[in-house]
């Protein structure tokens, strides 16, 4: 299944002001165009690339197309190759320009070799190391970075595709539960005796102590998001039984 294009950045910076222009960004140029199969996405990304370059954009909406090519696997060798062939055409002032800014993206010494270090560049935060410290509680593998050891604890948790962790409950005797804050692909939260919610980048969930549910990746995305734990009294968890094939393949 190829990857999904999501796009909100209309909403959030425009949602309110210019609500027709956010719906014709999110949902019709990335939601529609973007994600119209008979070209693949790394092909939409060299062509967006080439025609802000031939334009003279070389503003921050170029750099969110050259790292959306970076992350679809454009190398660094092809964006090199991509920009001087549009050069001969569109100028050399473009060139240069278009130049400098992909020598920041495409800026690590070794190309991603993998699907982990194709998705690590596509997030801010680290995905850490397997997560074999809970891995009986997880179905997949998962990886876990901390991010903020001191006063209120905040783990960058990873899940590969379809991996999920088990049905489980935050105890506490007063406040207590959990917040995630999706930071990266696409993933889903489940309350017990309620539909799973899709979470994507910028998604948040509030877990009160005592609820039971689940989380993890979609089937065909990696997902990563913030686990910040509330503090409370008499806090422990409860890992229940895991979420089932069967109840994992009704999600889309």
């Amino acid at each position: 299944m190829s990857e999904k294009i999501v796009q909100t950045a209309g909403r959030e910076s425009l949602g309110e002001f210019a609500s027709m222009f956010a719906h014709l960004n999110d949902d019709v140029l990335f939601g529609e165009v973007w994600n119209e199969g008979f070209i693949s996405v790394k092909t939409r990304c060299i062509i967006t690339v080439v025609s802000l370059m031939a334009t003279g954009i070389t503003d921050s909406s170029l750099v969110y197309h050259l790292q959306n090519a970076k992350a679809h696997g454009v190398t660094k060798s092809e964006i090199a190759a991509i920009i001087t062939h549009a050069t001969m055409y569109v100028g050399w002032p473009k060139g240069w320009a278009v130049f400098r800014l992909a020598k920041d993206v495409w800026n690590e010494e070794n190309e991603a070799a993998t699907e982990k270090d194709k998705y690590q560049n596509t997030i801010f935060f680290p995905i850490g190391e397997p997560n074999n410290g809970y891995a009986e509680y997880f179905v997949g593998q998962s990886y876990l970075a901390p991010i903020s050891t001191q006063q209120i604890p905040i783990y960058n948790v990873t899940f590969e595709p379809r991996c999920r962790n088990n049905w489980h409950i935050h105890h506490a005797k007063s406040g207590g539960g959990q917040m995630l804050i999706c930071v990266g692909g696409r993933g889903y939260y489940q309350e017990f005796g309620k539909e799973a919610v899709e979470m994507l980048p910028g998604s948040v969930i509030n877990i009160p102590a005592g609820v039971k549910h689940w989380h993890g990746a979609a089937p065909d995305s990696w997902f990563s998001h913030l686990a910040v734990e509330i503090p409370g009294e008499n806090a422990s968890n409860e890992w229940c039984e895991p979420v089932s094939d069967e109840e994992y393949n009704k999600l889309k």
